[in-house]
């Protein structure tokens, strides 16, 4: 056995084997900085274009993910790997993946339809999935809602999508309904010129359009006003909360006596 022989090709498979790692190597780190350049060029320029920070998280993560699964199709490649192959095997994962992630991916979509859509955005007052709030975040899967009682609320992108979204930030303003009952000795047409005189006195009710007072309904206690004055989506509370304040008030300095169920009794004889 000429060991010498040997010596001298397992140094030249050796050389040949460590050669290619270098080169793999050299092309990981230089491929990584290349993707970390293109997807900073990429995020650049959709900023100039001044789109949403959310699209660009999304964007950015979808070319980083892409990119670098190009690269390392690229590596393998380069030590001789059946690349055909690999390709079939990452299909394969995916679709196993999809399938037991399906709720999750779902979630992405959702996530990426609500970006580009834009039915709310941060800051806005929303009503979505059941849940009412400021929306405090948009994120890939899931958006965060603080309540009017400070709770945070985290909810799966696609519950949202497939549920009705109603955003009371989008108008310039929104109605507060409320309703005052009268007895029946009370005058209608009085009650509502002083209640037209107090809403408008309550801070942040807008005088355009001004405050609805009309007559709404009728009950065994007597006559039901709809009492409707209008307001910012911030103010919404502060002005809920004084009309009824208002109402009491007003009612009281009038005098009028607390509604109650009037019945005739007919005695037979």
């Amino acid at each position: 056995m000429n060991l010498e022989a040997i010596a001298q090709t397992a140094l030249t498979i050796i050389t040949a084997v460590g050669l290619k790692i270098v080169g793999a190597l050299v092309v990981w780190i230089v491929g990584r900085w290349l993707i970390g350049l293109a997807v900073r060029g990429i995020s650049a320029a959709l900023t100039r274009q001044h789109v949403d920070p959310t699209l660009l998280r999304y964007v950015g993560n979808i070319v980083t993910v892409a990119l670098n699964i190009v690269l390392v199709v690229a590596i393998l490649g380069y030590f001789g790997v059946e690349t055909t192959s690999f390709a079939a095997l990452v299909a394969g994962m995916g679709v196993a993946i999809g399938a037991a992630w399906a709720g999750l991916l779902g979630n992405f979509a959702a996530g990426a339809f609500l970006v580009v859509l834009r039915p709310f955005k941060v800051g806005d007052y929303v009503k979505a999935a059941g849940i009412e709030g400021t929306v405090t975040e948009v994120g890939l899967f899931a958006t965060t809602i603080n309540t009017p009682d400070n709770v945070m609320s985290v909810l799966g992108n696609g519950k949202i999508f497939s549920d009705t979204i109603q955003n009371f930030s989008t108008n310039p303003y929104r109605r507060v309904d409320r309703s005052a009952q009268l007895d029946h000795s009370v005058d209608v047409h009085d009650a509502i010129t002083r209640l037209r005189a107090a809403l408008a006195a309550i801070p942040n009710v807008q005088t355009e359009p001004a405050p609805d007072v009309t007559l709404l309904d009728f009950t065994a206690m007597g006559p039901v006003l709809a009492v409707r004055p209008y307001c910012h989506t911030d103010h919404y509370w502060q002005v809920y909360f004084d009309t009824n304040q208002v109402i009491r008030d007003t009612f009281g300095a009038a005098g009028y006596p607390a509604p109650q169920t009037h019945l005739a009794v007919q005695q037979r004889t």
